[in-house]
């Protein structure tokens, strides 16, 4: 493709903190990804000399105060103007060499082009975080119905539609698990291409914890599935609970039957109200359901609002 015959402002997108030994890099390497495209590091109250060398590498560095990377996110995207944007991690592993394919994928219509990580080597990404990663994937995919690999890759190109119909809620590592089920609620066009993942260099230490922000990311789909399917939610809420009821009632009724007495009344009374909150729990998943809906009628609206 010329890209001279068909203009496309493309902006790169670098959280970071603490990247001094790596930025300089990553800047100079999605520089190139894209004749014209303008490269953005968005600083989170870094302690070293990242500001610098993101500066004097050539990028656009504004700061964000406030910790957490879907802080930083939630800035850029509202900030930014762009036709394309390439999100990226400030570490230098990820290979810029495939992003070219990945803008033009947006051009043709892709509105989530997702970089699926292939490492290089056992340490570059070790088998806890890989193991993490097919977890949380497979939830989605439970979840979702979606065939995503990758869902927690730090590299991600996405249409300028997509990113400015994204209400940004996650304020640290969940951001990538948002990002992909924002795209499944749209039934966005959504495409992956593989890119090579290397070691981070000697002295650059990773800021993703493997159980806290695994917590949050499970946390956060779990509220996700909530809102987005609230009918299969409730329903198993109220399938368990209905479960719970006729194991405790049926030995009751059995007795019932043979003296004509309740023994046991308490017994038989949480076995009601069980009965009772299964209802209401069903109930509520129509209602919120109802709810689901309303929400993402008016998200795909103010999607097709954006021009492309």
């Amino acid at each position: 493709m010329n890209e001279s015959q068909n203009p496309c402002l493309v902006a790169v997108l670098i959280p970071c903190y603490n990247e001094e030994l790596t930025i300089a890099n990553v800047v100079t390497k999605f520089s190139k990804v894209w004749d014209g495209a303008v490269v953005y590091v968005y600083d989170n109250n870094s302690t070293d000399n990242t500001r610098e060398k993101a500066t004097k590498a050539g990028a656009i560095v504004r700061s964000v105060p406030k910790l957490g990377k879907g802080n930083v996110v939630r800035n850029m995207f509202a900030n930014i103007e762009a036709d394309v944007y390439v999100l990226v991690d400030g570490d230098d592993t990820y290979d810029s060499s495939k992003t070219t394919q990945m803008i033009q994928m947006c051009q043709e219509g892709y509105d989530l082009v997702n970089g699926v990580r292939k490492a290089i080597s056992s340490g570059s990404y070790p088998k806890g975080h890989q193991f993490g990663n097919s977890m949380l994937s497979w939830l989605v995919k439970s979840g979702f119905s979606s065939d995503i690999q990758d869902m927690l890759s730090g590299l991600k190109v996405m249409s300028k539609r997509f990113v400015k119909s994204f209400p940004v809620f996650s304020y640290g590592f969940e951001i990538e698990t948002e990002i992909t089920i924002h795209a499944l609620e749209l039934q966005c066009l959504i495409g992956e291409v593989d890119v090579t993942y290397s070691d981070r260099p000697e002295g650059s230490a990773s800021k993703l914890s493997t159980f806290k922000d695994g917590y949050k990311i499970i946390r956060s789909i779990f509220n996700f599935v909530r809102q987005s399917r609230p009918l299969l939610f409730y329903s198993l809420i109220s399938l368990i609970l209905l479960v719970l009821a006729i194991g405790l009632g049926i030995p009751i009724v059995i007795t019932y039957f043979q003296i004509h007495k309740v023994p046991r009344l308490p017994t038989a009374v949480l076995s009601t109200g069980l009965v009772l909150l299964a209802s209401l729990s069903m109930t509520a998943g129509l209602i919120v359901d109802a709810v689901k809906q309303s929400r993402i009628e008016a998200k795909k609206l103010l999607y097709l609002s954006i021009k492309k």
